[in-house]
């Protein structure tokens, strides 16, 4: 499998996140590109929309034109309700395909719930079963079963990534815990202009979503099932005036005689074997800076001037750890390839 060429098709190339997955799978050995598509610019070459993309590949096209009997790998980086529709149609017609989503459509286990949040009947919740939810350190074993690989939010990510350990040991209370996350406007996607309409828009750090933030649900659905815990929390999500880029403040209030030094040390000890996440020293503040562009998810445990309280930072690049690098991480583990190939 190591060898293996994957012939892979991305859906949705011309978006921020698509565009972040070709310039890495560019660079995969194991991959070879053969159909770039989105619903406008049909015919054009992909690198007018990237110059870091300087490999030749093939020009945008259609959904329609594609040739599925030729696909491996297929990519969806498409709006909500978009994937489910594709994926309905290819599942059962083409066995060899293996799909990885990063939209929401597979990422929650029950359709009523999806609908709740995300206000679209699911087109194929039969399907829901055949997929995994996929933080790729929590899924290095199970995600092989499945052909439908559900890529996290890029909150979901930060956040679980800083919490689930903790929780699985018990050490922290599950009541009153606050998350406030920051991200670049990219992860509101190319229509960011369409979707917030404020005042010096590029230049505001604004809170958005405070109530019923749509990642929830999955925060929600994924902490229990991972630590076996329902925690109770506010999550207040904001935009700040950079493109990329995602910190994640979670404060917490530990157990009785449960130290920050100790939520460090489980920290470390539960990603000692992952490229991927670094836990740093305690007491250091972290900063998005450091893992632009990276597939790197930074963790930082802090102290209070209030014993027992402590405040958690986990940094990543919401294209990248958030989506993209995630992907391909999750691909990697999906074909049985070194989990950080394409990703150095």
């Amino acid at each position: 499998m190591k060898d293996k060429i994957l012939k892979t098709a991305i859906l949705g190339a011309t978006g921020y996140v698509g565009l972040d997955l070709i310039n890495l799978l560019i660079k995969h050995p194991n991959i070879k590109i053969v159909e770039l598509c989105a619903k406008n610019n049909i015919g054009k070459k992909i690198n007018l929309f990237d110059q870091r993309i300087k490999k030749k590949l093939p020009r945008i096209s259609s959904i329609k034109k594609v040739n599925w009997e030729k696909i491996d790998t297929l990519f969806l980086s498409l709006p909500n309700g978009e994937a489910q529709k594709i994926v309905k149609k290819l599942f059962h017609k083409y066995p060899k395909i293996k799909f990885i989503d990063l939209s929401a459509d597979f990422r929650l286990t029950k359709s009523a719930i999806y609908k709740s949040w995300y206000k679209i009947n699911h087109s194929c919740p039969e399907l829901i079963n055949n997929s995994i939810y996929s933080i790729s350190e929590f899924v290095k074993t199970n995600i092989k079963k499945y052909r439908i690989i559900s890529n996290p939010g890029c909150y979901p990510t930060s956040i679980q990534l800083a919490l689930i350990p903790l929780l699985k040991k018990n050490l922290i209370n599950t009541k009153d815990i606050i998350i406030d996350s920051k991200s670049g406007y990219s992860g509101a996607g190319k229509k960011f202009e369409e979707k917030f309409n404020h005042k010096n828009l590029y230049k505001s750090t604004f809170a958005y979503s405070v109530t019923h933030h749509r990642h929830m649900a999955e925060l929600d659905q994924e902490i229990k099932k991972q630590s076996g815990k329902k925690i109770n929390y506010v999550f207040n999500p904001h935009i700040v005036p950079s493109f990329r880029g995602i910190i994640s403040s979670i404060y917490v209030k530990t157990k009785t005689k449960i130290t920050g030094k100790k939520l460090l040390s489980t920290l470390k000890k539960f990603y000692k074997n992952n490229k991927f996440i670094k836990v740093v020293k305690y007491n250091q503040p972290i900063k998005t800076g450091d893992v632009l562009n990276t597939n790197m998810c930074q963790i930082s445990v802090c102290s209070s001037r209030y014993e027992n309280k402590y405040t958690i930072f986990s940094t990543l690049d919401n294209l990248v750890k958030g989506a993209s690098g995630q992907a391909v991480q999750n691909m990697n583990l999906l074909y049985g390839f070194n989990e950080i190939r394409g990703l150095k």
